[in-house]
Order: structure tokens, then C-alpha cells, then sequence
């Protein structure tokens, strides 16, 4: 049976895996009761110490069946408990929650662009695109080391880009980029923020329409605290309106993002 408290949902945990440096991989039970995520979407998860209330979003990384899988990177307190978490115990969640990657339109090939935490959600994002019909590479940016790779190699040519040169290509993404002359007809990409504005230039100097999941500190995760807001262009006085990336997004059309 599963146990509801205050619109959570207790979940059971078939998993809880270090993958990399600082880096876990959490399964769990997906409830039938639930609605099924999308690529792009993201949880909320609840800590047990009532000192830490307000819930941690973390991506989809990957649907299989009833399992969700989510990767998560130890930051701060929240994360560091989840790290603890053993199989056969329970977490609350609440979600899914946001608008996740819109996948309409004639298969073609797509570029894929990660940066660090920004790539578990590329693993759902390509299995859901292949199983569209399209081809793809996957362009994935570390610090210095890798993970996620052998699940994303099911589904596209990956490229890997180190600060430390210690895997793959020595650079950042938008190097890569250059180096390998990629290209496609749609782009895809989550990361830090400076990343994602790279990504953007590159993509309308190469006439590639892309979407961006922008990475923002979520208060509620659901739209009520204001707490991650950003300027999307607008036709009106400003030029600009500001958007909840927790319900508006996480997901916008690269074109309307305007960074600071």
C-alpha cells in the first residue's frame, strides 16, 4: 500500500549507489498512482530531519518500467541525508513537477549538451527521442570526472568534454562543439548557467533552434515562493517578463532566455 502524507508520496528505495565523486544514484518505486514523468521534469524530495524543510528538486534521470532513477550531486546538508539512505527504507516526494522538453516535430538528428549535474536528465531525454525516431550525439561537460556515460551510449554517439583533460576532450563543451563540427536539427541542453549562455550563442550562430533546462534555487519547486524567477523576452516596454522556472519551465525555448 502506498502511504500518502500531506500530498507525498512515500516511496520505497530499491537503490541508493555512489556512480562518481560526490555523485549518487537513488531508485525508486514509482507509484502507479502517480503521474508518469516526462523528459525534463523534475521531483521533490522530502528529508526526514524536521530541521531541513523545505524539499530538494532533483531531475528525472531515467523511467524503467516502475523505477524512477534520479542522480544527485552532495552539496549541502539535504543531499548529504539522502546520501545515507539505504534500500528497503522509504522517501517522500512530491511531484513531477515542471514543463520538461517539448519533443514534437519530424525526427532528425539532435545535438544533446550537458554540463555536470545538467546530464542525468539527458538519459530519459534520449531514450524518448530515439524511440521517436531520431539519431543523435550527446556532448557531456565535467570538471573532471564522468558518469551516466554507458547508460547514454544506448542511445547516441556521446562526446565527452573535462576542464581537467582528464577524460575525453580538454576544454568545455562549446569547444567540443567546434572540434568535432557537430550539428543537428534540434538542440537540447541543461547545465550551469554560463554553459546554457554558451549554448545559446552557438546554437543561433549555427541556426539550430534549441531548448534550455536552466538550473535555478527552488524554494517551493511548484511556483508558490517566487524564489526562481527569470527574464524571458517580451514584447512590452521592458522587453522582458519574468518566469517561474519551477512551474513555467524548467524548460524555454533557448531564443526567449535572457541571461544577466
Amino acid at each position: 500500500m502506498v502511504e500518502r502524507r500531506a500530498g507525498r508520496t512515500a516511496c520505497k528505495i530499491l537503490q541508493n549507489r555512489q556512480i562518481a565523486d560526490g555523485i549518487f544514484e537513488l531508485v525508486l518505486q514509482w507509484p502507479k498512482i502517480l503521474q508518469r514523468p516526462t523528459a525534463g521534469q523534475f521531483v521533490n524530495l522530502y528529508c526526514t530531519n524536521q530541521d531541513r524543510l523545505l524539499p530538494r528538486p532533483i531531475s528525472v534521470c531515467e523511467i524503467d518500467g516502475d523505477k524512477l532513477h534520479l542522480v544527485y550531486a552532495v552539496l549541502g546538508r539535504g543531499t548529504a541525508e539522502f546520501a545515507t539512505l539505504q534500500t528497503g527504507g522509504v522517501i517522500d516526494l512530491l511531484g513531477p513537477f515542471g514543463n520538461g522538453f517539448s519533443l514534437a516535430g519530424k525526427p532528425g538528428r539532435a545535438l544533446l549538451v550537458s554540463g555536470g549535474v545538467g546530464t542525468p536528465p539527458m538519459v530519459e531525454l534520449a531514450k524518448q527521442l530515439q524511440a521517436r525516431g531520431w539519431s543523435m550525439d550527446v556532448v557531456c561537460g565535467f570538471r573532471s570526472q564522468s558518469y551516466l556515460i554507458e547508460q547514454l551510449s544506448r542511445y547516441a554517439d556521446v562526446h565527452i568534454a573535462t576542464d581537467s583533460g582528464a577524460e575525453g576532450f580538454s576544454g568545455n563543451v562549446i569547444e567540443l562543439l567546434d572540434q568535432e563540427t557537430l550539428s543537428g536539427d534540434a538542440l537540447f541542453a541543461c547545465g550551469p548557467g554560463p554553459m546554457l549562455k554558451g549554448v545559446q550563442a552557438w546554437a543561433k550562430t549555427k541556426g539550430i533552434p534549441a531548448q534550455l533546462s536552466l538550473e535555478e534555487r527552488m524554494g517551493c519547486g511548484f511556483g508558490a515562493c517566487v524564489g526562481c524567477v527569470t527574464k524571458i523576452a517580451a514584447d512590452n516596454e521592458s522587453g522582458f517578463i519574468y518566469k517561474k522556472v519551477c512551474k513555467d519551465g524548467p524548460v524555454f525555448p533557448a531564443a526567449e532566455v535572457l541571461f544577466q
